[in-house]
C-alpha cells in the first residue's frame, strides 16, 4: 500500500520510508513509525514521519503487520 493518505498512518506502523539523503536514489529504509510529521490529509510524495529510530523520511510503502 502507498502512503500518501495520512489517515492510513498510524503510529506503530511498520512502513518503508525515502530519507533525504536518499530521494535521488530511492533507496528505503525500514522501520516503525513514532510520530506523523505531515499536518495534510494527503501528500502525492508520501506523508513525512519519523521512525522509532529517529530517521525522517516520506513513507513510499506500508508493510503488513
Amino acid at each position: 500500500m502507498k502512503g500518501t493518505e495520512r489517515k492510513d498512518i498510524k503510529s506503530g506502523l511498520h512502513v518503508k520510508i525515502v530519507l533525504k539523503e536518499d530521494q535521488r536514489t530511492g533507496e528505503l529504509t525500514e522501520g516503525y513509525v513514532k510520530d506523523i510529521l505531515t499536518n495534510s490529509s494527503h501528500h502525492p510524495h508520501g506523508i513525512k514521519v519519523r521512525l522509532e529510530t529517529g530517521e525522517v523520511g516520506r513513507v513510499k510503502e506500508i508493510l503488513e503487520g
